[in-house]
């Protein structure tokens, strides 16, 4: 693998990223105009009905974040005008062929001027809709190679996608494709098309049978949950992240393409500065939780490996991929960009740097009272998990039932939050399960080959675009970083 400069194959390029108001492609835009301002053009498509509310869109959900105040800074009053001369704001809709996009002279122009497309879009919730993740992780993943077909001047394809495909496989795990119908519980009659049929007509039914918009959403949660699992996969996020790339592999012809696969991303490591963060991700909607006093046990082997990688690292690597495989129309390489191998982090030590935070830096709650944490109760089995439950929840609840006979308001409403809250935690915990027990770990072998080529080819580059894992110091890095970086952005 030969690398060549990448701030030189930036300059005069132009890159369409879709997905724009997410976390990594706000970061994406952000990285580029700052290193690289010679940039042609940067595409950004957003879900909009028009040019007007997608530029309002973007000046309000990505440009006026916290992220871009080193551009400011860097580029005062001029940034406005970099802005208008590098970025064009495209509204459109990744479930549509030709991304949605209305403006014939628009699309013409993209075509002609594209070097580089790179698919962020993507919906994470781990029990979205069927319909609606379906539409977005595996056929959007297909419109946005189908626009890349029609680019003439196209170098790369780039897809976003996880490296939780895998299911819950254990050992090591290789960045190898899925084929078109492969499973993961070795059940045949995968099909991709079937499955969308089976959404339209399991919607078409619903509406006849005049379902109310909430009992149609409920259901089609639990239906790609369902089809997921129908298939080795545990949620309909990674089931349909994988059609996605299955997709992707059958039909890309002579396109070069780099599929990049991140653990679970977090905090900023260092660019444009440590600890940026957006929206609750995985494990930090236990570090809220626990931080606020909310959380009282945690389930889960404490053995298990947490791969994390920070959301810069991911955005250097998908650059660094973007440059090495350009030009290349036989490739298809894979990328997993993660921490599992290289430098582990084991879930109690995620608990201790907790500890050791919140207790040096309590939480203020509404009441101005620090919010006292200690070690929590690690349940390491569903047995132990359900029988806290009980004993917390369950029993007081029969209490509160034989107060409810007697009508009594207040007991009745505080049994249905205490119930509601009982599901919440249980339909969780169900989703959340395959991760608190995973014993996989992420090969990343073709990742560390990228790294070599990089630093074989420009050692002041390479500084530039770091993604190393096994810099990492964990305990600086949570307990400087990641965790003030989430009280900051995340806490309310």
């Amino acid at each position: 693998m030969e690398l060549g400069s990448i701030l030189h194959f930036l300059e005069g390029r132009s890159i369409l990223v879709t997905g724009a108001t997410g976390f990594l492609a706000k970061i994406f835009v952000e990285k580029i105009l700052r290193v690289q301002p010679n940039v042609k053009k940067l595409y950004l498509l957003l879900r909009a009905a028009d040019e007007k509310s997608a530029m309002q869109r973007f000046n309000t959900e990505v440009i006026a974040k916290d992220l871009f105040r080193v551009l400011k800074e860097k580029y005062g009053r001029n940034l406005n005008s970099l802005i208008s001369q590098k970025v064009v704001v495209v509204p459109g809709d990744i479930t549509c062929e030709n991304l949605g996009i209305k403006d014939r002279d628009l699309l013409e122009e993209m075509w002609k001027q594209v070097d580089v497309v790179v698919n962020l879009a993507a919906t994470t919730n781990f029990d979205e809709r069927y319909d609606v993740s379906l539409d977005i992780n595996t056929f959007g993943a297909m419109h946005a190679l189908n626009f890349s077909k029609k680019c003439s001047k196209l170098k790369v394809h780039v897809h976003v996608s996880t490296a939780y495909v895998c299911g819950e496989k254990e050992g090591l795990i290789s960045e190898t494709p899925y084929y078109l119908g492969e499973t993961l519980n070795g059940t045949s009659g995968l099909n991709i098309d079937t499955e969308k049929k089976v959404v339209d007509e399991t919607l078409k039914q619903l509406r006849v049978e005049n379902s109310s918009p909430e009992s149609i959403k409920s259901a089609m949660k639990d239906f790609g949950i369902l089809r997921a699992r129908n298939y080795g996969w545990p949620n309909t996020y990674v089931f349909t992240k994988a059609m996605g790339e299955m997709l992707l592999g059958q039909m890309k012809e002579n396109v070069p393409l780099v599929i990049i696969r991140p653990t679970i991303v977090t905090s900023t490591y260092k660019e444009p500065f440590p600890g940026w963060i957006e929206g609750i991700r995985t494990i930090d909607s236990l570090a809220v939780a626990y931080g606020k006093g909310t959380i009282q046990c945690f389930l889960g082997d404490p053995k298990t490996i947490i791969d994390l990688i920070p959301a810069d690292m991911v955005v250097n690597a998908m650059i660094v991929a973007m440059v090495a495989h350009a030009n290349q129309p036989n490739d298809q390489t894979i990328y997993h960009i993660g921490s599992s191998l290289s430098n582990p982090l084991e879930s109690t030590m995620f608990q201790e740097y907790g500890l050791q935070y919140f207790t040096k830096h309590p939480w203020i709650n509404k009441e101005g009272k620090p919010v006292i944490v200690g070690k929590v109760k690690v349940l390491s089995t569903m047995d132990s998990f359900q029988t806290y439950i009980t004993i917390r929840y369950l029993l007081p609840l029969k209490g509160l039932e034989i107060v409810n006979a007697a009508c009594c308001q207040y007991f009745r409403s505080e049994y249905l939050k205490m119930y509601r809250k009982i599901k919440y935690v249980m339909r969780l915990i169900d989703l959340y399960r395959p991760y608190l027990f995973f014993k996989g770990v992420f090969d990343d072998i073709n990742a560390e080959k990228l790294r070599r080529a990089a630093k074989e080819s420009n050692n002041i580059e390479t500084d530039m675009f770091y993604f190393d894992p096994k810099t990492i110091k964990w305990n600086d890095y949570f307990l400087s970083i990641h965790l003030p970086g989430v009280v900051k952005y995340l806490f309310k």
